[in-house]
């Protein structure tokens, strides 16, 4: 008969009992107990006699007595301690920050098995984990993401964080606690990011105000990206509906609310400032990247070599250019016909270029800036 879970000891030490008699046939009573000659003798090794013969026969653990490989239980205490500083990171961001701390280098799937020994990872937490491909420009400064986070209340009002992040570096420029998304809001803090890390070749943003316009014969013109263009920086905007092209600077937001936000109520937009400005310094000097291989984004990142001019540049064009003074009302006369071109370059001077591949067809330049093309053949602009 097989051995039930039920009375397994009992079972065990009858075959003990029978098998220790003198003359028992050992084999035999193995074949009627079902068990392995094998199992029978060791049962049989550890029967004993008399009170202890019970506790003898009862399973022993299989865990080996000691684990030369086994983290040192100060180590451990140091990534449960890490972990609960920082509940967002994953066994790669602590086994770096440990190992840049100057402990002793343990593998991220190490980490990972402290983690959930001591109950620290969700078991949805392991089920969204996923690997990611990513494009990044080559060099820091190249392009920096700019945009605000979404809404969220505080006891003095809405809150709309503005953020700017470098793309090659992560590097997070400005993160700013405003109350309103206007030029007079954004400008100042452009300027304190342009002073201390210098201009960068592009920047990129969605095509909302203050950047974006809600008209598309303003053609993505503003006051804001006008100023931007005289410094030299090419702005670009992401496709409408398409989050994706500002990636990083979404990634970026979604671990802001994470560490900061999540569960978080704030009196005034001060104290979330606060908030802010201590968890920057974590997020660029401290917390390992995974997309920068463990680093951290100050570590990748270096200032660009463009400073912020005292005044802005004078406004050049290319000689074979027609350049025109837009109107106060955003309108010009070219050919004589009149164009709506954009308000934002109203006093503004524009250069009329001819597209070499069309004929009628002429592009129109704000400084290095295409916005659009008149083409007389049909009397139309094209953004």
């Amino acid at each position: 008969m097989p051995w039930q879970e039920v009375n397994v000891m009992t079972l065990r030490r009858e075959f003990v009992e029978l098998a220790a008699q003198e003359g028992a046939n050992v084999s035999e009573l193995c074949r009627r107990y079902e068990i392995s000659r094998k199992t029978g003798y060791k049962w049989l090794g550890r029967g004993g006699a008399g009170s202890g013969r019970a506790a003898a026969l009862q399973d022993r653990s299989r865990r080996p007595l000691h684990c030369p490989q086994q983290t040192e239980a100060a180590l451990e205490r140091e990534v449960v301690k890490l972990r609960l500083r920082h509940p967002c990171w994953g066994g790669r961001k602590i086994a770096w920050r440990l190992a840049e701390l100057g402990q002793a280098p343990l593998t991220p799937s190490t980490v990972t098995r402290i983690l959930h020994r001591h109950g620290l990872i969700e078991p949805e937490a392991s089920e969204r984990a996923a690997p990611v491909k990513r494009f990044e420009h080559e060099r820091p400064n190249a392009m920096w993401q700019m945009d605000f986070k979404g809404t969220f209340q505080t006891l003095a009002g809405s809150c709309l964080p503005l953020t700017v992040l470098d793309d090659h570096s992560r590097f997070n420029l400005v993160l700013n606690a405003n109350a309103c998304t206007d030029t007079a809001s954004v400008k100042p803090l452009l300027v304190q990011a342009f002073e201390r890390y210098g201009l960068p070749v592009r920047i990129n943003t969605d095509n909302g105000p203050p950047w974006g316009a809600p008209s598309a014969v303003e053609a993505g013109l503003t006051e804001l990206t006008i100023w931007m263009i005289r410094l030299g920086i090419r702005v670009s905007h992401s496709r409408p509906a398409h989050p994706q092209t500002n990636g990083k600077i979404e990634r970026f937001h979604q671990t802001l609310k994470k560490e900061v936000l999540a569960a978080r109520h704030f009196a005034d937009h001060a104290q979330v400032q606060r908030s802010f400005d201590t968890w920057r310094t974590t997020y660029n000097c401290e917390r390992p990247h995974e997309a920068l291989g463990g680093r951290t984004p100050a570590q990748r990142f270096t200032p660009s070599p463009w400073h912020l001019p005292a005044c802005l540049p004078e406004i050049h064009y290319p000689a074979t250019d027609t350049v025109v003074i837009v109107g106060c009302n955003g309108v010009i006369r070219f050919q004589g016909r009149r164009w709506q071109v954009c308000r934002a370059l109203r006093r503004l001077p524009i250069g009329l270029r001819p597209d070499p591949n069309v004929d009628g067809r002429f592009d129109a330049y704000f400084c290095h800036h295409k916005f659009m093309s008149l083409d007389l053949a049909s009397n139309t602009v094209q953004t």
